[in-house]
């Protein structure tokens, strides 16, 4: 039986886009190709209001995440852990035998503008590293007054930013907030499956990679820019994937942009006044609760596991606590196409199956 997900990814996929997946094949040299590549490049633009440069890249967002580091550390990386995912930017950047320090907070806090500028107050740094939305605990790190502090005071330091759970889902404006490379995998907020990446990278992070030595060979911003002004990708891509991104970025546009990130914000504040009436929020700061993901403390002591369990058999499933906070937490996704009579439905299935 299949089952409506309400996982931070993969996330729920309309039949339309999954439908978009089954067009024949084309070659990845062919004008046709170009022209759908050129389409997805400019409504991804319009979605992250930039000018930038937008790469497409085969891989997960984590591979994309080791080209983001190969590219521009050419010194010290100033790397920011407030959890589970957002600690992979150090874990990367060391298995690449890169400097790094790590400002680490306990895991339900945000990094805040103040602790980036007491590092790079201490010289040496070449780039900050950023997670915007750390899915293992429902937390939005405030990356347009973080960003804003660097470039501010620091101005030769490159703001790099996973934005793996939360790009599509709430504003993201590249140029005005002066960010650098962001990214994002197609499986969550974009609401498409898995094995796409989107990459915006700015002038400044392309020069820095002209000047990058060992590089690697498939994430080279120099490689990717040299067919990406012929609206192609230097290896063969996943076309598939490609042309239901297309799709989906009209379905976007449709619905209009503000009007996507407006749904995703009504029902997160649904989500979290839920999870207030019956239990609590992981996150004690509210300022920084997540329009993508709620983290939910598991404040009645049920068992996660066989909640899941129950909520298969009607269709549905929620995550459990990430790593540590397996069962002393839960988390629901609203993201993608999720609409809010879908978690209102999800909800009213969990007060039945826990007798709230």
């Amino acid at each position: 039986m299949y089952k409506k997900l309400f996982i931070p990814g993969p996330t729920h996929v309309v039949d339309e886009v999954l439908e978009a997946m089954a067009i024949p094949m084309i070659g990845h040299r062919d004008s046709l190709y170009s022209d759908m590549h050129g389409e997805v490049v400019e409504k991804l633009k319009k979605m992250l209001y930039t000018d930038n440069r937008i790469y497409l890249s085969t891989s997960s967002s984590t591979g994309m995440m080791e080209g983001a580091i190969r590219n521009c550390v050419q010194t010290k990386a100033l790397m920011t852990d407030c959890g589970a995912f957002s600690k992979r930017w150090a874990q990367i950047a060391t298995a690449n035998g890169k400097e790094t320090e790590v400002i680490k907070v306990e895991m339900g806090e945000a990094i805040t503008p103040e602790m980036v500028d007491e590092k790079l107050a201490q010289g040496g740094f070449d780039s900050v590293f950023i997670t915007h939305n750390e899915t293992s605990t429902g937390v939005t790190n405030p990356l347009k007054e973080i960003a804003a502090l660097v470039k501010e005071k620091y101005p030769d330091v490159l703001v790099l930013v996973d934005a793996v759970s939360i790009m599509s889902g709430a504003e993201i404006r590249v140029d005005d907030w002066d960010l650098d490379v962001v990214l994002a995998g197609t499986q969550k907020a974009f609401a498409l499956p898995p094995g796409l990446c989107v990459i915006a990278v700015s002038d400044a992070a392309f020069e820095r990679s002209k000047t990058t030595e060992n590089k690697g060979y498939y994430f080279d911003f120099v490689a990717l820019e040299g067919k990406a002004v012929k609206s192609q990708t230097p290896a063969t891509p996943a076309l598939s994937l490609i042309n239901a991104l297309n799709v989906q970025m009209d379905r976007i546009i449709k619905e209009g942009v503000e009007n996507r990130f407006t749904r995703h914000a009504e029902m997160a504040k649904y989500v979290q006044d839920w999870a207030k009436e019956y239990f609590a929020l992981y996150v004690n700061d509210e300022k920084y609760l997540s329009p993508t993901i709620t983290n939910i403390k598991n404040t009645r002591g049920i068992s996660v596991a066989d909640l899941n369990k129950e909520l298969a058999k009607r269709g549905a499933m929620l995550s459990n606590g990430y790593g540590a906070l397996k069962e002393k937490s839960f988390r629901i996704a609203h993201m993608g196409d999720l609409q809010m009579e879908d978690l209102k439905w999800l909800t009213g299935q969990i007060e039945d199956i826990l007798e709230l």
